[in-house]
C-alpha cells in the first residue's frame, strides 16, 4: 500500500526523540503533528481525522476510573509527609532487631505495607534511603545487601495492590481494576516473601553482613504497645481500601477517596496534620498527576496520527506472526518492555508500548489479567537493572558519600535474580493471577 513507509517512520522518530531526552509527551505529541502534516501533504488522510482529537482528550479527562490516581498518590505522600512511614520503619526495626538480618527483613515488611499505602517507587525508595540506610550501615551491615533491599523492597509499589501502575495498565488495557488488583495481590505478596528468605539465608550463611542490632539500640520499652499504635491504623486503613475494592463494595476511584481522606485523619490522630505536610502531599500529587495526564495526552494523539497511517495494522501484523504464537509475543513484549525499562518511565511505557501490544494479544486469545500482571513485574524488574534503573537513582540521591555507586549496582543483583524467578513462576502458573477471577 502507497505510504506504508510512514507508520514505522512516524515509530522511530518519536522513539529518536525520546531517547535523544526531549520530554516524553511533547516528542509524542510533537511527531504526531509533523506526521499529520506529512499524511494530509501526501493524500494519505484528510484533515477529518484529526476532529476525533478533542473528543478523545474530553474522554481522558473525564475517565473515572484514572481520577484514583490522584487520590492513591496523595494517600501515600501524606503517609509519608507526616512522618508515619518513618515511624513504621523505627518501629518495626526494633521489633526485629534481635534477629540477624532483622532490619533488612524489617525493610522489606515495610517496604510492602509502604507499597500497599502508596503504590509510587519513588517516594518508598526515598522515604526508605533516609530512614533505614543511615542506621543499617552504622550498625555494620554490609552495603550492597543495605542498598540491595532497600531499593528492592521499594520497588514493590509496581506490583502490590492499591497500586498507581496498576490501575494505569488496567486503563490501557481495558480490563477492571479490581481484577487487575485480585491477580497481583498473590505475586507481590510472593515476591516480598522471597525476598524475605534470600535475607534470613544471606544472614546464616554471611552473619557479618547483616548483623543484630546491639541490645541498646533495639528501643524495647513499650515495644508491644508501640507497635499496635504504630501498625495497626495503617494496616486497618489498607485492609479498608484493599477490602472495599475486592468485596465490590466500592470502585477504586471511591476507595482511593477513602484512603486520601484516611491517611489525612491517621495524621491528625498522631498531631501530625500540619499545612505544611498537607500542602506538600497536594504539591507532589499535582506533579505526577500532571505528568501522567500530559503523557496520555501526548500518546493519544500519537495513537490518532499512527492509526490513520495505518501503522497499528503494521504493527499487529508483526506481532500476531511471530514464530511460535503467543509464547513468542509474551517474549518479545517482555524484552522489549524490559530494555525500554532501562531508559523511560513505567507511565511512558503504558501509554506508548501497550496500545501497540494490546490488539495482538487479544487476537491471540492471551488473557489480559495475567498479561498486566506479568508487565507489571517485567517494570518492576526494570527499575533494578543498572546501569539506569530508577530506583538505584533515587537511592543514589539519598545514599551517603561513603555508599560507592558499585555497591548498589551489586547489592541489586541478587535481588533482580529474585525478580526473573517470580516473574517466570507467574508466567508458567498463570493461576497464581486467576485465582480469584473464576
Amino acid at each position: 500500500m502507497e505510504g506504508d513507509w510512514l507508520g514505522p517512520a512516524m515509530f522511530v522518530v518519536a522513539f529518536t526523540l525520546i531517547f535523544s531526552g526531549y520530554p516524553v509527551a511533547f516528542s509524542l505529541g510533537g511527531t504526531a503533528l509533523l506526521f499529520a502534516f506529512i499524511g494530509v501533504a501526501a493524500g494519505y488522510f484528510e484533515w477529518g481525522l484529526m476532529f476525533a482529537f478533542p473528543e478523545r482528550v474530553f474522554g481522558i479527562m473525564s475517565n473515572y476510573v484514572l481520577l484514583a490516581v490522584p487520590f492513591f498518590i496523595f494517600m501515600g505522600t501524606m503517609l509519608e509527609k507526616s512522618r508515619l512511614a518513618e515511624d513504621l520503619l523505627t518501629t518495626i526495626g526494633a521489633l526485629f532487631g534481635r534477629m540477624r538480618g532483622g532490619l533488612a527483613l524489617a525493610v522489606v515488611f515495610v517496604g510492602a505495607l509502604l507499597a500497599a499505602a502508596t503504590g509510587v517507587v519513588g517516594a518508598s525508595v526515598v522515604a526508605m534511603g533516609l530512614i533505614s540506610l543511615p542506621v543499617m550501615l552504622r550498625y555494620g551491615y554490609s552495603h550492597s545487601l543495605a542498598a540491595g533491599v532497600i531499593t528492592a523492597s521499594g520497588t514493590l509499589g509496581q506490583i502490590i495492590p492499591p497500586s498507581v501502575v496498576l490501575i494505569v495498565l488496567a486503563d490501557q488495557l481495558a480490563i477492571s481494576v479490581g481484577d487487575l488488583f485480585v491477580g497481583a495481590l498473590v505475586p507481590g505478596v510472593m515476591l516480598a516473601c522471597l525476598y524475605a528468605v534470600y535475607i534470613v539465608i544471606r544472614s546464616v550463611v554471611r552473619p557479618q553482613d547483616a548483623p543484630a542490632l546491639p541490645p541498646e539500640a533495639r528501643m524495647t520499652e513499650n515495644l508491644g504497645r508501640r507497635v499496635m499504635l504504630v501498625m495497626v491504623p495503617p494496616l486497618v486503613l489498607i485492609l479498608l481500601v484493599l477490602g472495599s475494592i475486592f468485596l465490590g463494595v466500592a470502585t477504586p476511584t471511591e476507595a482511593g477517596a477513602l484512603g486520601a481522606v484516611g491517611a489525612m485523619l491517621l495524621a491528625a490522630a498522631n498531631g501530625r496534620l500540619s499545612w505544611k505536610a498537607v500542602s506538600g502531599a497536594m504539591g507532589q500529587t499535582t506533579r505526577l498527576t500532571s505528568m501522567v495526564l500530559y503523557l496520555l495526552i501526548g500518546s493519544t494523539a500519537f495513537a490518532l496520527v499512527f492509526r490513520g497511517l495505518y501503522g497499528d495494522l503494521w504493527i499487529e501484523d508483526l506481532l500476531t506472526n511471530l514464530p511460535g504464537g503467543k509464547i513468542g509475543l509474551l517474549l518479545v513484549a517482555n524484552l522489549v518492555i524490559f530494555i525500554l525499562g532501562f531508559f523511560i518511565d513505567f507511565f511512558e511505557i503504558a501509554f506508548i508500548i501497550l496500545p501497540l501490544l494490546v490488539p495482538a494479544a487479544n487476537l491471540l486469545g492471551i488473557d489480559m489479567v495475567w498479561f498486566g500482571v506479568i508487565i507489571a513485574m517485567n517494570l518492576q524488574t526494570s527499575f533494578l537493572t543498572p546501569p539506569f534503573g530508577f530506583s538505584l537513582f533515587y537511592l543514589r540521591g539519598v545514599a551517603p558519600p561513603e555508599m560507592k555507586t558499585t555497591s548498589i549496582y551489586r547489592g541489586v543483583l541478587p535481588f533482580i535474580g529474585i525478580q526473573v524467578v517470580a516473574l517466570l513462576l507467574v508466567v508458567f502458573f498463570p493461576q497464581l493471577v486467576t485465582w480469584g477471577l473464576d
